[in-house]
């Protein structure tokens, strides 16, 4: 556990620095150090270097909640709570099978997954954010044209 501790840690430093570097890219630090963590310590049980699987399960359980918590964002206010219930046991299942490399079940999940992006995504979110903003800007300025 210490050696994942401090790999999140120094994942999570490069990637802020590289963002302090590169503005534009938009990566959470503490996702990748977390993501890059469990990636590394998967690929490394891989190549036959013993690694606790708990703690690889544990950070992926983290992932699929950051995901879920982001993606909620791009998802209906009235669906919100089925979403999080289906999203994030279907990405626990996925998590449990890529850990146990159970291709099967693996693809299953990611297909669920899939499905559900699909159903409770609105994938127009930028356009209709941006069509918000230039609503709201065009209140303003008729509110300021009709000020004096």
């Amino acid at each position: 556990m210490t050696y994942a501790l401090i790999s999140i840690l120094a994942i999570t430093g490069g990637v802020w620095a590289i963002r302090k570097i590169w503005p534009s890219f938009k990566v959470c630090p503490i996702c990748a150090g977390v993501f890059g963590t469990w990636l590394w310590i998967l690929a490394a049980n891989d190549f036959g270097y013993p690694a606790d699987l708990t703690v690889v399960g544990l950070l992926m359980g983290g992932s699929v909640v950051g995901i879920a918590y982001q993606l909620e964002k791009r998802v209906r206010p009235n669906k919100v709570l089925v979403w999080k219930i289906l999203f994030i046991s279907a990405g626990f299942s996925l998590a449990y099978n890529i850990i146990y490399f159970s291709w099967f079940y693996m693809l299953t999940a990611s297909a669920v997954i899939s499905l559900l992006l699909f159903i409770f995504l609105d994938w127009p979110i930028s356009s209709r954010q941006s069509a918000g903003k230039n609503h709201k800007t065009a209140e303003i300025e008729e509110k300021m044209k009709n000020c004096c």
